[in-house]
Order: C-alpha cells, then structure tokens, then sequence
C-alpha cells in the first residue's frame, strides 16, 4: 500500500497541545486508513511556555508505520515542520493595528521620499531638466514645470506598476515585490530556526546517550 504526505513548512498552534499529521500534512491513503491516520499524533506539547519545536519527516513516517506496518510511504513535501506554539496568543484591537498601519506607512512614505530625493540631488537632475528645457526651447527656466509636473507623474505611475498595489487593490495576480522579499525574509528565518533547533536536539541526543 502507497501512502503520500506533503508536510508543510510551518504552522501555529495556540490552545491545543497534541500535533496531528493532519495539522501538518496533506495526506493521500486508501478511505480504510485516511481518518485514522490524520488524527494520529506526532507531537504532544508539554511546556506551558511560548516556544517552537520541530517535527521531522522521520517522525511523521515512524506515525505512519506504527498504524500501517507494510505501507509504502513517500514524502512530497517539507522535510521539517516548524511548529510555533504560543499558549498566550492575544489578537491585537483594531486601533492598535491601525495605528502599527499609519505608523509604519509614514515611516516608508519618508524613507523613500528621502531615497528618492537624494538620488536626484545626487545626480543633479533639476540641472539636467534645465538643460533639457533650453535645449528645447532656447531659453533658460529655473524651474521647468512643463518637464518636472510629467516627470512626477511618471515616476509615481511607475513606483505603483512595479509594485503591483495601489489602495488595496492589485493590478494582477503576481506576488508584489514586497510580498515577495516578505516570503523570502521568512522562508529563511524559518530556515535558521529549524537549524537551530535541529543543532540543539543532535546536542541533546548526545549529551544523553
């Protein structure tokens, strides 16, 4: 009998202690053995505290062959599965996250506002768009509105295109750049902390054995 498990790659878990295989993993067996074996337990938290713990593709097979002696299992999916368990997860009030919102809004509106203006006092583009101006229309301007007002205008409809997002709204359904280094940001962290916790259980093993 074929058995197949595609483990994710992270999960939270908040007011239960027991971890089953279908917390964890997507699973494909006969009807006869399907039920019993997404509600078997891998993991059964015994802390009280916030803290992650680590579920290897190992244990989840040892699981399997516990219920399923002569199964043929194969994995599709993660090799560990990080658990996060947090006992005293509290949902923060709506005024709080939209103060974090605005705050952290402004924060990026003034840093790229900065980035972007140093750029151009960097490479003198109000003297470029002077230059431009006489260029184009033999005369001198300080201030060469007639570059600068579509210049503007350009820039922020290419910052909105790149970026996918405008006013919660996406212009198509592909990951925005953010969303994207976002996805990155935590796939390594995830990854540092499965190590981690890896590094200290093969301690752990050794300092017992």
């Amino acid at each position: 009998m074929d058995i197949y498990i595609k483990p994710v790659a992270k999960i939270s878990v908040s007011h239960r202690k027991l971890v089953t295989i279908n917390d964890i993993a997507q699973l494909e067996a006969p009807d006869k053995v399907s039920q019993k074996l997404l509600t078997s337990g891998v993991l059964n938290i015994k802390a009280d505290t916030k803290r992650n713990y680590i579920v290897s593709v190992i244990d989840i097979i040892k699981v399997i062959k516990r219920v399923c002696p002569n199964a043929t299992v194969n994995n599709v999916g993660e090799m560990d599965v990080l658990i996060a368990f947090d006992p005293d997860q509290k949902h923060r009030s709506p005024i709080i996250t939209g103060l974090l919102v605005f705050f952290v809004t402004v924060t990026l509106l003034m840093g790229s506002a900065t980035a972007i203006m140093s750029f151009h006092t960097d490479a003198q583009i109000p003297k470029v768009f002077q230059n431009y101006y006489k260029i184009f229309f033999q005369k001198e301007s300080e201030k060469p509105l007639i570059i600068d007002i579509p210049y503007s205008i350009g820039l922020a409809c290419g910052i909105i295109i790149f970026f996918n997002h405008f006013i919660g709204k996406k212009f198509s359904e592909e990951p925005t750049p953010i969303e994207v280094e976002m996805s990155a940001y935590e796939t390594e962290v995830n990854d540092a902390i499965v190590d981690q916790l890896t590094e200290n259980n093969s301690k752990k093993a050794d300092e017992d054995s």
